[in-house]
């Protein structure tokens, strides 16, 4: 396929890179064009800044959690039909998944970046830094000769004078500067404990938030040099990823619930694209604002989120939580992700939640992240006992106890994690199911059992 493509890309964390790519996301869409929103490594906030200035998913590329073989498939099923891509990278441009067992910069965007055949954007954040900067451009350009620097975004400028000394500097560098964005504090996207606020927590302040970056990037950056940039990426081999080639397709359409709203924001497109291609019906389910599950519900799926931010809200939708419960003492097969396990326990930070789980949850101060190599140990709607997956933690919660009788997933010395008790599988570990797809066969397959047990005895 031939899709018109680049990729953004930092020195380190923090330059600016999320701001650079949803505000060029929005600046070419406000040209009409059709763009491809994509995000590499696991993060879910970035990817709904960019959905937003996109008006259509934003998707990850990450090939710890789908495989290599899968991250060109994976970009061409999401850019079908777009007019440009734009990738956004994680953390450096060289650095990779913290894992002994994968080599260095497994997984970095310079990896994704040589895959994808694209050439690749360097926001700088070069608000300490004049001529130095050369240095800096010069050694990311040489340092890896299958990556392809084709342009250089400075951010944080601080006068027209700083501008002229950064451009004169790299002009001796041979790599272009593509544009130049001025401080601007009033942009400052919100954080909280783990990362920056979802926008779908944002509603209509990130509608604006977006709408200002991208007239800020639309003034600042070179939109036509960006484009020619992105037109220079040559055809890309490969056929895009087929959510029905993936799966064994059940018949009787059972409704399958997904969470969703401003407590339940973390989950990948390409989930509830393979439990549809399974033969599901899904339907979302907002536990902020819906007293009930939708009408037929067999089955659901509770991603990740924040619903610490809004737990007194939670526990006073009484009849969602009991519902829920319901489904679950009726043999319905439930699916929760970190934010869905701390939902489904009995109480968050004392509120009352679904009771489902024997386990009590609570904020914690340390932060658990990185990538996670699992195996199940224990038979579930989700996967055979032996199942081997990767996956991933992020959270600053905790559970009491951290497993049940019937353990979810097994990954390091401290023992096991999760709860897999009959038709309940909970756990801190985030996946892409379109790494693991077998998992929607298996879960829609479970929601179509139930319907034919409970509907005989109707």
């Amino acid at each position: 396929m031939r899709i018109p493509r680049i990729v953004l890309a930092a020195p380190s964390s923090g330059a600016g890179k999320t701001s650079i790519a949803t505000g060029l996301i929005a600046a070419l869409a406000a040209r009409g064009l059709t763009v491809s929103p994509h995000k590499v490594g696991p993060d879910y906030i970035d990817p709904g800044y960019h959905g937003l200035a996109a008006g259509r998913p934003g998707r990850n590329l990450d090939p710890w959690l789908v495989g290599d073989e899968r991250i060109t498939p994976l970009f061409l099923h999401g850019a079908r039909g777009a007019d440009v891509a734009v990738v956004e990278g994680v953390m450096g441009l060289f650095d990779g998944a913290a894992h002994p067992s994968v080599a260095p910069g497994y997984g970095s965007t310079a990896q994704l970046a040589a895959q994808l055949l694209a050439p690749v954007v360097l926001v700088v954040d070069a608000a300490a830094q004049a001529r130095s900067v050369a240095a800096l451009v010069h050694g990311f350009a040489t340092f890896d000769p299958s990556v392809r620097i084709g342009g250089v975004v400075l951010n944080r400028i601080g006068s027209d004078r700083h501008e002229s000394i950064l451009r004169e500097a790299l002009g001796a560098a041979g790599v272009p500067v593509l544009g130049a964005v001025r401080r601007i504090e009033e942009l400052h996207t919100p954080s909280r404990h783990l990362g920056l606020v979802p926008a779908a927590e944002r509603s209509a302040e990130a509608v604006r938030t977006v709408r200002a970056l991208g007239a800020v990037v639309g003034s600042s950056v070179d939109l036509d040099a960006v484009l020619r940039l992105a037109g220079s990426a040559p055809d890309l081999p490969g056929e895009p990823w087929d959510p029905t080639a993936e799966v064994t397709p059940v018949e009787g359409r059972p409704v399958v619930a997904v969470a969703g709203g401003p407590a339940f924001t973390f989950g990948y497109p390409e989930t509830t694209e393979l439990l549809t291609a399974a033969g599901a019906d899904v339907r979302t389910v907002d536990p902020l604002r819906d007293d009930a599950l939708p009408a037929g519900t067999r089955a659901l799926v509770v991603g990740g989120g924040f619903p610490e931010v809004h737990v007194s809200a939670l526990a006073a939708n009484v009849g969602l939580r009991t519902a829920i419960a319901g489904l679950a003492a009726a043999g319905g097969p439930i699916a929760a992700e970190c934010a869905g396990l701390l939902y489904l326990s009995e109480e968050l930070d004392g509120e009352p939640m679904c009771g489902v789980l024997p386990t009590t949850t609570a904020m914690h101060p340390r932060l658990t992240l990185g990538y996670r190599a699992a195996v199940a140990l224990s038979d579930s709607v989700l996967a055979p006992a032996g199942t081997r997956v990767r996956g991933h933690e992020f959270h600053r919660t905790r559970a009491t106890p951290s497993a049940g009788p019937a353990p979810a997933w097994q990954w390091s010395a401290e023992g096991p994690e999760g709860f897999a008790t009959g038709n309940v599988h909970a756990s801190y570990l985030h996946l892409n199911w379109a790494g693991s797809p077998a998992m929607a066969s298996r879960f829609v397959a479970a929601a179509v059992r139930e319907e034919m047990v409970t509907g005989a005895h109707r």
